[in-house]
């Protein structure tokens, strides 16, 4: 097990004086398998005049606010605390060929069949057109286990696709990012998503953090941790699991999960609008993921 303290800092910087802001975060870890979250709060300033924590759709935790003094400064800080255990391995489904598992998705009628059908639409940031299904061919061959497909899909990504910051921005389609074999987190995690969907399956879009190790010798820098963004594929019988194309990996106890959705449209970790008379404004945000003493461990011999 792993405990985590996460601070999660968003400041907004308004060329003109805004009259107006509301807004909503998905900056709260939720609970989920392998994950519980504890001490997570939202605090802003301005103070909000009215603010509301409410659960969403797809089971998430938002904080929606309006804050109606004027203003040119918005500061959102989150802070959590967060244990992560290793997940569950895959059981027997994980061997269940795709194409079997497509099948069992949409047959399905109960609550947990449902979720999965919907995961496996089309999404306003996940479109499934005919590059996406080319793509995804190679990985899904005739009587390939889902899981081993995935992690194909997952490989040929990260080796296929550069990182690359400045070539995308959070309305980089599908097929762009496509075409430019570069992007982030969140454009490989849609494309992963898309070529899932594109079979008939079901695949998630995960929002949340991962904890960055510095190189040996190198002295970790505060604010330096961004936040992650992966994909959760449907194993029916075994629930989902989350697979890291940016890092080549299954999720692990590093990973640690803020929200979930259709794509990064329904989970973005702040948006809203502003009142304001000017038309520019500067935002900086800072992460900090770090590693607490596991309080079961006792004191060192």
């Amino acid at each position: 097990m792993n405990v985590y303290k996460v601070t999660h800092r968003t400041e907004y910087r308004y060329e003109e004086e805004v009259t107006a802001s509301y807004g909503q975060t998905h900056l709260l870890p939720r609970a989920a398998p392998g994950q519980d979250p504890h001490d997570a709060t939202v605090s802003f300033r301005p103070v909000p005049d009215d603010r509301r924590t409410r659960t969403d759709f797809h089971g998430n935790r938002c904080v929606a606010f309006s804050i109606l003094a004027p203003h040119t400064r918005l500061t959102i800080e989150a802070t959590s605390t967060v244990e992560v255990t290793v997940p569950p391995a895959p059981t027997l489904a994980a061997d269940m060929p795709w194409e079997v598992a497509r099948d069992e998705i949409h047959r399905s009628s109960d609550a947990t069949g449902l979720e999965a059908r919907e995961m496996a639409l089309a999404s306003p940031r996940v479109g499934l057109g005919p590059a996406v299904r080319a793509y995804a061919a190679p990985s899904f061959v005739a009587g390939r286990p889902l899981l081993d497909a995935v992690v194909d899909l997952s490989h040929r990504i990260h080796t296929d696709f550069a990182y690359d910051p400045r070539a995308t921005d959070v309305g980089t389609t599908v097929d762009e990012a496509l075409a430019a074999r570069k992007g982030v987190c969140q454009d490989f995690a849609h494309l992963a998503i898309a070529c899932v969907r594109a079979q008939g399956l079901a695949a998630r879009y995960v929002s949340g953090y991962l904890e960055t190790i510095p190189p040996p010798g190198t002295e970790r820098l505060e604010g330096a941790d961004a936040t992650h963004a992966w994909l959760a594929v449907h194993l029916p019988g075994d629930g989902w699991v989350g697979i890291d194309p940016t890092n080549d990996v299954l999720t692990g106890e590093r990973h640690i999960t803020t929200a979930w959705g259709r794509d990064y449209g329904d989970v973005p970790p702040v948006e809203g609008i502003i009142f304001t008379s000017g038309s520019t404004h500067e935002m900086e945000v800072s992460v900090d993921v770090v590693r607490l003493p596991d309080p079961g461990a006792g004191p060192p011999a």
